[in-house]
C-alpha cells in the first residue's frame, strides 16, 4: 500500500527527551509502524523554524561563534545519546530538500493562481521591524508596544467562502472519524491566510521576490513530511500529530498536502501521562515486570495505544494497561504465523489501531528488544 508513518515536526525546544518523553510519542508510534510494516527507517522529523528559536539564539552568549543552523543541529543532537542517532536520520523543516520541494510548490500554486503574491496592509514593531500581523498588538519579538502601519507584499492564499480546509478524508482510513470540534476549529481561520512570516531562521522566499521572509513554518512542518515521503517513495505519508498540533497547522497546510500523486494524511494521537508514572513503577515492581518489559510497555505499546485512544490516555487507565500488556507478553507465539502477520500488517497499512487492544493481535506484534528510537535515556519515571 506504500503507507509510511512520519511524526509531526516536533518543535526543538530546550529540553531532552528523558525530561518530556512525551514529545517523543508520535516518534515512537511512526517507528513502531513502519517496523510493522517492514518499511525503510523513517526520518525523524524536527521543527526549526520558530520565533522561540530566534529569540533563544538572540540571547545566546556564544552566538557571534555558533550559527543559528549549529545551535538547532546541536540541540537535536542532545536529544539522542551519544552515537545513537536514529536508522533513518534526521530532517528539518528548513534542510536544503525540503526549502527546494516548499518552493517548487509554491511557485507552481502561484502559477495555478492558489496562492498569490498580494499587498497586505500589515504592523510592523517600530523597534526591530518584525511583523506584528494584520492588527496592532505587542511584539511577540521584542516585546515592544509600538507598531507602525505598513503594505508589503506577502505570499497570501484567499479561499472561497465555504472553502474547507480540513475534512474527513484527510485523516487516515480508520481514523478517518475525527473530533468534530477539530474540524470546527480548523473552518473558523480567515479566508485569507498569510503564508510568509518575518523569521531570522526558515525557508527563503526571497527566490519568489519576498526578501526578508519565510514561510510560515506551519507549511514548512508538512512539506518536511512530503521530503521525506518522497525520498523513500512513499506514495501514501501519514503525519502523527496530536488533536492540538492538527487543530493549530492543518488549515495552513491545506494547499501544501498534495505533490505529484503523493496525498498526505493525518493520524492523530493522544497524549500519554508520562509525568504521573511514579505509581506505575510501583505496579510494575508488585507484578515483577521486568525492567525491558516496562520499557517495552513505556516506549512501544503507550505510544501506539494512543493511536486508538486518541482522547488521551489518563493515569488512572494506566495500571489496567500494563496488566493487559502483562498478558500479551506472557501470550507472544515462539513463531507468528505468516498469515496473522500479514493480517496484521494490513490494519497498520490501513490505520486500524483497534489490534492494540486485541491481546491475540498484539502479542504477535511484540518486538523482540525494547526499542531505542536513537534515544538511549528510560522515559522520566521509568527507572
Amino acid at each position: 500500500m506504500n503507507v509510511l508513518y512520519l511524526n509531526g515536526p516536533v518543535q526543538n525546544g530546550p529540553f531532552t527527551i528523558a525530561e518530556r518523553p512525551g514529545k517523543a510519542a508520535g516518534i515512537r508510534a511512526a517507528d513502531a509502524l513502519n517496523t510493522l510494516l517492514e518499511a525503510a527507517p523513517a526520518p525523524h522529523l524536527w521543527n526549526t523554524a520558530t520565533l522561540a528559536g530566534d529569540l533563544r539564539h538572540r540571547d545566546a552568549p556564544d552566538r557571534d561563534t555558533v550559527g543559528r543552523q549549529e545551535r538547532e543541529e546541536r540541540a537535536i543532537a542532545a536529544k539522542y545519546g551519544a552515537g545513537a542517532a536514529p536508522a533513518g536520520g534526521i530532517l528539518t523543516d528548513t534542510a536544503p530538500v525540503v526549502a527546494t520541494l516548499a518552493l517548487e510548490m509554491a511557485e507552481r500554486l502561484l502559477q495555478d493562481g492558489v496562492l498569490t503574491l498580494t499587498p497586505v496592509a500589515v504592523h510592523l514593531c517600530t523597534r526591530c521591524g518584525h511583523m506584528t500581523g494584520t492588527v496592532a498588538h505587542a511584539c511577540r519579538a521584542c516585546g515592544h508596544q509600538g507598531s507602525r502601519p505598513h503594505t508589503r507584499r506577502l505570499l497570501v492564499w484567499d479561499r472561497s467562502p465555504g472553502t474547507p480546509v480540513l475534512v474527513r478524508d484527510d485523516f487516515h482510513a480508520h481514523q478517518a472519524k475525527p473530533p468534530g470540534h477539530l474540524l470546527t476549529i480548523a473552518q473558523n481561520v480567515p479566508e485569507r491566510l498569510i503564508l510568509s512570516r518575518t523569521r531570522d531562521h526558515g525557508i527563503s522566499l526571497a527566490p519568489l521576490g519576498l526578501d526578508g521572509l519565510v514561510l510560515d513554518p506551519r507549511v514548512g512542518v508538512h512539506i518536511a513530511v512530503l521530503a521525506a515521503a518522497a525520498r523513500l517513495g512513499a506514495g501514501q505519508p501519514v503525519m502523527t500529530v496530536t488533536e492540538n498540533a492538527a487543530a493549530n497547522v492543518a488549515a495552513y497546510g491545506a494547499p501544501f498536502r498534495r505533490q505529484d500523486g503523493t496525498r498526505l494524511r493525518y493520524a492523530l494521537h493522544g497524549r500519554i501521562p508520562y509525568d504521573d508514572t511514579a505509581a506505575l513503577q510501583r505496579l510494575c515492581e508488585v507484578h515483577r515486570v521486568s525492567p525491558a518489559q516496562r520499557e517495552l510497555f513505556l516506549a512501544w505499546f503507550l505510544p501506539l495505544c494512543s493511536l486508538h485512544i486518541r482522547a488521551g490516555i489518563t493515569a488512572a487507565q494506566l495500571p489496567a494497561l500494563l496488566k493487559f500488556w502483562r498478558r500479551a507478553h506472557l501470550a507472544r507465539p515462539d513463531t507468528p504465523g505468516s498469515d496473522a502477520l500479514a493480517e496484521l500488517r494490513r490494519r497498520v497499512a490501513a490505520g486500524d489501531m483497534r489490534w492494540v487492544m486485541d491481546v491475540t493481535t498484539l502479542s504477535r506484534a511484540i518486538p523482540e528488544n525494547p526499542p531505542t528510537h536513537g534515544f538511549t535515556e528510560e522515559p522520566e519515571g521509568a527507572t
